[in-house]
């Protein structure tokens, strides 16, 4: 059964079931960022059953007045510290970033859209 998603200004749809399949590629590539917003710090550090500061110290990369999670280096790209390499899927699922909740209908993605079609198995052109 297909149900497929759709958000206004985007020439794709994404099909959640194909999380299933895949092998974590949303979660895995390049290095990059992931925001994470004061809420979201605090429902994730409370979630792994870590106070707030130990959270960002441990957990968390300060860039400019922002925080990321932080990355593990793979042989040839990076994942985030939250995804299970074994189960393919990540370890905070329920209070994951914003940034990744809207994936992959990222702005970006409106004139990248090759690029979110090699990466996500779950994209079908309109």
């Amino acid at each position: 059964m297909q149900n497929n998603m759709t958000k206004e200004g985007f020439n794709f749809t994404f099909n959640p079931n194909a999380c299933e399949t895949c092998e974590g590629n949303c979660c895995i590539g390049e290095s990059g960022y992931i925001w994470v917003t004061p809420t979201e710090i605090k429902a994730i550090a409370s979630h792994i059953g870590l106070d707030e500061e130990t959270f960002r110290l441990s957990r968390l990369r300060k860039v400019g007045y922002r925080y990321s999670l932080k990355e593990n280096k793979l042989d040839e790209s990076y994942e985030c510290e939250f995804f299970d390499k074994s189960k393919r899927q990540c370890t905070i699922y329920d209070v994951r970033p914003s940034q990744c909740r809207t994936f992959p209908f990222w702005d970006y993605f409106k004139e990248h859209m090759r690029e979110v079609e090699k990466e996500c198995p779950g994209i079908m052109r309109l």
